[in-house]
């Protein structure tokens, strides 16, 4: 197989996810207890046996850097790296990068393309397992200038998406960018039977997983125009003028670009049968902690993934992910929430008002609380108004669920 580099675009400012994106990127945004968003193509990479890895960033990455240099690090004789690629002004751009394919089109230089390799270029912010071996099989076999790797969804969910359609020959004819109308689908429709994939129930059309593979000619030939995103422009873009073929993927595929998705993603990974596991889907790799084990006591806890170096104490917890470093007081019921932990350990003879954790006797239901939060004593979060979208002090609504932004300090008592 010829050389394969890949690309991981890191760079989005991650407005939908906000406030979670607050203070880090996309990519940077914890998942599953002790894991950020960005471990999971990395992860993909490693498993598929793709050794060349950069990271394209821009917006809030100092988060995302760390995390990357202190965990993705290989010996002296492994060919392996994972190696950032931040935007940069130069004396011919003094522009930031204006979207995704602008992104690769300014770094691309970086890469000393000899024109054979290929390129597979990534989403930071997407929940999957995939072998990219056999998205790069089919590249190969079908003979395409590029493919794009998509998966079945219902139409109902096609205006979140790119959706496209293929013929007989699994070729791009027709591309659609997230269409408002069910008209706009006509000609659209996919009943599976192909790659794997039984045949389903019901109308479903092929969304973009904004999972790409380029010959390395073909990507340096479509990023010469201005053409600043993949999505948008470079894929509808490219149908006529070049071999595109879809790689219609099997498996589960979520996109994290919501706090509605994210959250529901958190808790399906709390159930107990979730769809993709972390226990059972081959390692994810993520920044080694060296903390120690929980330490629960008198506690109830069902249906939740609890991190390491998490203390909680006559607690009830359900249907939760307990993050790294968790304080979880006495007398405390968290349920269907997602606990982010704290960064470090809290001194106890801290003069701080409100510490680091949950506080004793407090309810946190259907919420998100970030890094580093304080919540005082007594605190009730199930926003019990059953507001939609709100922004308070030191809290927001999204969807309906809480979200309590990092650092944020919520004062003993308080209900929201």
């Amino acid at each position: 197989m010829k050389k394969v580099i890949a690309l991981i675009l890191g760079g989005g400012q991650g407005k939908r996810l906000f406030p979670l994106t607050l203070y880090r990127s996309k990519p940077a945004v914890p998942i599953g207890g002790k894991y950020r968003l960005i471990d999971i193509p990395i992860s993909n990479c490693l498993h598929s046996g793709i050794k060349d890895i950069y990271v394209l960033t821009q917006f809030n990455s100092e988060s995302l850097n760390n995390h990357i240099n202190n965990t993705y690090r290989f010996d002296y004789f492994s060919r392996a790296f994972v190696r950032i690629l931040a935007a940069e002004q130069t004396v011919d751009n003094t522009n930031w990068f204006q979207g995704t394919a602008d992104a690769v089109r300014r770094n691309i230089f970086h890469l000393d393309l000899a024109g054979d390799e290929t390129i597979l270029i990534l989403s930071g912010d997407h929940l999957y397992n995939m072998d990219y071996r056999r998205l790069m099989g089919f590249h190969k076999s079908h003979g395409g200038d590029f493919t794009v790797s998509v998966v079945p969804i219902k139409p109902s969910e096609a205006s979140e998406f790119g959706i496209l359609r293929l013929n007989a020959h699994d070729r791009i004819i027709g591309f659609k960018e997230k269409p408002r109308t069910t008209a706009e689908l006509k000609g659209y429709s996919f009943r599976g039977g192909v790659h794997g994939i039984s045949l389903l129930k019901g109308a479903h059309c092929l969304a973009s997983m904004g999972v790409y593979v380029f010959n390395a000619k073909t990507l340096i030939k479509v990023l010469e125009g201005k053409d600043a995103d993949f999505g948008k422009e470079i894929i509808p873009h490219s149908i006529k003028n070049f071999k595109g073929v879809g790689f219609v993927y099997d498996g589960y595929w979520r996109d994290i670009g919501t706090i509605k998705s994210f959250y529901d993603v958190n808790m399906s990974l709390a159930a107990s049968s979730p769809y993709l596991s972390f226990f059972y889907e081959g390692d994810l790799f993520t920044r080694p902690r060296f903390l120690p084990a929980a330490r629960i006591s008198r506690c109830k806890v069902g249906k939740s993934l609890i991190a390491e170096g998490s203390i909680i104490t006559d607690a009830e917890i359900s249907d939760s992910i307990v993050g790294l470093r968790s304080i979880v007081g006495r007398k405390c019921k968290i349920s269907r929430a997602v606990l982010m932990g704290a960064d470090y350990y809290e001194k106890a003879d801290s003069p701080a008002p409100v510490k680091i954790g949950i506080g004793d006797g407090s309810e946190v239901d259907k919420a998100i609380v970030d890094k580093n939060a304080r919540i005082g004593k007594d605190v009730v979060i199930k926003n019990s108004r059953g507001l939609r979208n709100y922004d308070g002090e030191n809290y927001f609504i999204r969807d309906g669920i809480v979200i309590i932004p990092k650092n944020a300090v919520i004062k003993n008592g308080t209900r929201i």
